[in-house]
């Protein structure tokens, strides 16, 4: 068969997602709201063949075995029972950012492998309905990923307290003014190319059992969601701002009262490098998500100083300036599988 390739973008929660509901169907225990970034990008390619011994996962040039191919095959066997086939699939994955280290990889890689196999499975028409199908599949897979296959500022509410198999949950894009979206920047300064030592499923699980406050989070994030989604709609960046900082105050504590830390050494002077900026009145806010990186917001105006100071904090890698960036989509249609992915 021929196979396909699609593109998707990372999204950074800026009310966050953390915990899940207990049972089957990978359920957000929260609801969350998100930027996708252009800026950074997955691209996957899938293709069903006769004669494979069973499904194939290669990520950034390296098969992958273990629970990473598990996540995949478990998407697969998914798109075969709504497609029919009978086949297995290689699936060939490649991040341009650093993979699980706290930049959204796996949100931008089962958005793509979502878009990419119902389309490879003869199921992935291009309307609303298609879209919102890869959405809940993508979401099976990672919460964060449901985000990803929509563009802009999408919001994905709680999952159902008692969700019934296979019930439903899509994200939604939010239509914020144009001004507003067109204007957001997100600057992502690296403070590590190593991968993260907790996952963030190990870390959700870990801080639901063990973290004190995971009962005032539970209470708190919905609110704080709520207020951040009004203050978006209306255009209003510093309200936006100063949620996301916390949110993510929120999220972390949680955790680390689970002794649960992503930050180091470089997150704590970055976050103090934006409060130095705000101080000085240039206006940035700070978000974090399961990972040590910051992640700036900004207005275009004011990158040029705010990305001058955080090349400066010692330890950042490096700064990867991004807007709102689209939707996951194909990246030119099904293609001969001797082509490979471009």
């Amino acid at each position: 068969m021929s196979a396909v390739s699609a593109i998707a973008h990372p999204n950074i929660a800026l009310a966050k997602y953390w915990g899940k509901r207990q049972g089957e169907g990978n359920y957000p225990a929260v609801p969350s709201l998100s930027i996708t970034l252009a800026g950074m990008e997955t691209r996957t390619r899938v293709r069903f063949q006769e004669g494979l011994l069973r499904d194939r996962f290669v990520l950034d040039g390296q098969e992958e075995l273990g629970r990473p191919r598990e996540r995949v095959v478990a998407m697969l066997e998914r798109v075969r029972e709504l497609s029919g086939l009978r086949m297995f699939a290689e699936v060939e994955s490649k991040n341009d950012f650093p993979t699980a280290s706290g930049l959204a990889s796996s949100a931008s890689g089962f958005a793509a492998l979502a878009v990419a196999a119902l389309e490879a499975g003869g199921i992935g028409a291009p309307s609303e309905h298609a879209r919102e199908r890869a959405s809940d599949l993508a979401r099976r897979a990672s919460v964060s990923a449901a985000r990803s296959v929509y563009g802009g500022f999408v919001e994905l509410a709680a999952g159902p307290v008692a969700p019934a198999r296979d019930e439903r949950l899509v994200a939604r894009q939010l239509p914020v003014p144009d001004a507003f979206r067109d204007g957001f920047r997100v600057l992502v300064a690296v403070a590590t190319e190593a991968k993260k030592d907790v996952s963030s499923t190990d870390g959700m699980g870990r801080t639901a059992r063990e973290s004190p406050y995971y009962g005032a989070w539970l209470d708190e994030a919905p609110r704080l969601c709520a207020r951040l989604r009004e203050a978006a709609l209306a255009g209003d960046f510093d309200t936006v701002g100063a949620l996301a900082e916390s949110s993510c105050l929120a999220m972390h504590a949680c955790a680390m009262a689970a002794g649960i830390v992503y930050w180091n050494a470089v997150t704590v002077d970055l976050m103090a490098a934006v409060r130095e900026l705000r101080a000085g009145g240039t206006r940035v806010y700070f978000t974090i998500d399961a990972g040590p990186h910051v992640k700036v917001l900004a207005e275009a105006a004011d990158v040029p100083v705010a990305t001058a100071r955080l090349r400066a904090v010692p330890g950042t890698v490096r700064v990867i300036e991004t807007r709102a960036g689209g939707g996951a989509a194909l990246e030119s249609g099904p293609h001969e599988a001797s082509g490979g992915a471009r």
